[in-house]
């Protein structure tokens, strides 16, 4: 394949956001085929990277704490399982992402050592912009930077030395600055301080970059998982000497146009974006999304000099390799790994008991898409908000709004039809499918569904907010909205209804919102025209998730003063259960999910709503 003299052609296996929940009992075998199979092309020029959310909070993570899998794991403990299948797949360093700290700096530390019969990481992890000196449960894991990947499991570094044939790459790490306010970190140290700043953040990844090239390293990767592709994308302007940036976090699937998607599945951008660095070189983005979806490949020449070559990436080569049943066919049927194998059987097991309990029936597919979720209103969205809403009133009746983040919805209720082909009805989108193994029929909602998508199991909170401060809470979660961005921070609401504009400045960007009761009826006017309206001290009981009124997604609850906050000890999949079996058990929930232009909660305004439109919607 190489056309200059002197110059080296890498295959750079990639993916991130790997965050296994139900679909990965099965993905996973078959991402470690599609794996097996495209570096049996490259043998000897391949690296194997992850962008990290190496895990998640959910059943997946949670099964490997079943005695059952102490022979297979070493120990029962979360997430032990998660590692064990990416020490088998050969991931060679990845990055760390927000969700590897979701349960705390002791849980990570857990998963990263070894112990009698537990590997622990085969791989370090990275990140050039935290500071784990602070954190004792971490800092006796950091070893010196630019060392021998294979030489370092078990620890963490800011960056690391591969090498590739006879060719040595360095890899270095970077972490989204928004750490502190979407995760649990700890005593770790999080710069740049102010995270929207770029050029802090670019001159922190520059300064490991260029002990790299000190060290006579010309050929560099950066993983960065900064939650929204835009910003690895701007990062590739400010760096020098970097020639791919694998990203993270935004689940953004790129893909070149002979990739085949899986079913549902439609491309976010091409693959690679291509860019030039602040050194004026060339610089490739990639990207893929979650779940063991996909397997990024970019195979690619590097000059004498270092550089990647953009002419020499192949759209017949390179791209997103979807890791479902036809996909394995198409790269040969190779066989998963053993271990992969062996430990998705033993975890599913375990994870089956739980779609035997059932709670209530839907005859509608419920949209936890995070596309969906974190962009507008979706029927998953307002039944869970229903269903906190439901529960803080039995505590205290006077609570009359619910608000929660999108972010905290990790996956539908339900099912997409069909594995393409000449199947008329692939795509459709369908209620949760029969289970006959534990007796689950079709259209009911399980234990195993609602902690799949409420895999957090966040603990609601009741406080109690003025018109002024609700006003300044829905600006806040609207205020990251923008095309092509998914912020964890939007709102799902119950008890309430609002217009944004996202057209307009952040902080006036609410046009209207009413307060309404359990028939759907407006009691109480808060935002109109733009305006406040009334007394912007009158108030209002709501309930919150203990994560956003501890601050969490920046939510600015900790701001205001007492407002008689009380931790009710609920959890969101206790209030879902309880909900369902109240008002779904023998009447299915039959409200279809709908389209941005027909939401009746939130309403963005800058989506038109189609002439030809039915939704009823009533005026906001």
């Amino acid at each position: 394949m190489s056309a200059i003299p002197g110059s080296f052609v890498l295959q750079l296996l990639h993916a991130s956001d790997f965050e296994a929940g139900i679909p990965a009992l099965d993905d996973a075998p078959r991402f470690s085929s599609v794996l097996n199979a495209l570096r049996s092309q490259f043998p000897n020029q391949t690296l194997t990277l992850s962008s990290g959310d190496n895990y998640i909070p959910g059943p997946f993570l949670a099964a490997s704490s079943d005695p059952s899998l102490k022979s297979l794991l070493g120990r029962e403990d979360i997430g032990r399982g998660d590692i064990t299948i990416l020490n088998a797949m050969g991931f060679q360093a990845s990055v760390f992402g927000n969700h590897e700290f979701d349960q705390g700096t002791r849980q990570v530390r857990t998963l990263i050592v070894k112990d009698k019969a537990y590997p622990g990481t085969s791989f370090p992890y990275l990140s050039a912009n935290l500071n784990f000196a602070t954190d004792s449960s971490l800092r006796d894991l950091v070893v010196q930077d630019n060392q021998a990947a294979s030489t370092i499991p078990n620890s963490i570094a800011k960056s690391v030395v591969i090498t590739v044939g006879a060719e040595r790459f360095g890899v270095v790490g970077a972490t989204t600055p928004m750490l502190r306010s979407i995760s649990t970190t700890g005593d770790v140290g999080v710069f740049p301080p102010n995270s929207a700043d770029l050029d802090a953040l670019a001159a922190i990844i520059q300064a490991s970059v260029d002990a790299l090239i000190a060290q006579g390293i010309n050929k560099i990767i950066l993983l960065a998982h900064m939650q929204q592709l835009d910003i690895e994308v701007n990062l590739a302007g400010r760096l020098r000497g970097v020639d791919i940036i694998v990203a993270g976090g935004s689940h953004t699937l790129l893909c070149d146009r002979t990739d085949r998607l899986r079913v549902g599945d439609t491309s976010k951008g091409v693959y690679p974006i291509l860019r030039t660095s602040a050194s004026g070189e060339p610089i490739a983005i990639v990207n893929t999304t979650s779940n063991y979806k996909y397997v990024g490949r970019l195979v690619a020449e590097f000059d004498p000099q270092g550089r990647i070559v953009p002419g020499s990436i192949d759209p017949n080569i390179s791209g997103a390799y979807a890791a479902d049943d036809r996909g394995v066919i198409a790269t040969g049927n190779f066989p998963p790994d053993p271990k992969v194998v062996q430990v998705t059987q033993a975890l599913r097991q375990v994870i089956n008991t739980k779609d035997a309990n059932t709670f209530g029936l839907t005859n509608v597919y419920l949209n936890g898409e995070r596309n969906s979720v974190r962009t507008e209103e979706t029927n998953l969205g307002n039944l869970t908000a229903d269903a906190n809403l439901s529960a803080a009133r039995k505590i205290d009746s006077s609570v009359v709004i619910s608000l929660k983040n999108g972010g905290g919805i990790r996956e539908s209720i339900g099912a997409i039809v069909g594995s393409g082909g000449n199947d008329p009805n692939a795509g459709k989108k369908i209620p949760p499918v029969a289970n006959p193994s534990v007796g689950k029929k079709a259209g009911e909602i399980s234990q195993l569904d609602i902690e799949n998508s409420l895999r957090f199991h966040n603990q609601l909170t009741l406080l109690t907010v003025t018109a002024q401060q609700l006003q300044q809470v829905i600006e806040h979660g609207v205020a990251d909205t923008a095309p092509g961005r998914t912020p964890g921070r939007f709102p799902q609401v119950g008890g309430m209804a609002f217009t944004f504009n996202p057209n307009l400045p952040a902080g006036s960007r609410v046009i209207s919102l009413n307060v309404r009761d359990r028939n759907d009826n407006i009691i109480d006017t808060v935002v109109q025209n733009g305006q406040l309206v009334g007394n912007p001290n009158r108030t209002f009981r709501i309930v919150t998730l203990k994560f956003l009124a501890g601050g969490g997604d920046r939510y600015p609850f900790p701001k205001f003063p007492a407002t008689n906050s009380l931790d009710t000890g609920i959890g969101e999949q206790k209030a879902l259960q309880d909900y369902l079996a109240e008002n779904f058990a023998s009447n299915p929930y039959n409200i279809p999910d709908v389209s941005a232009a027909e939401d009746r909660r939130i309403r963005n305004l800058a989506v038109p709503i189609p002439a030809t439109s039915q939704s009823g919607n009533t005026p906001f």
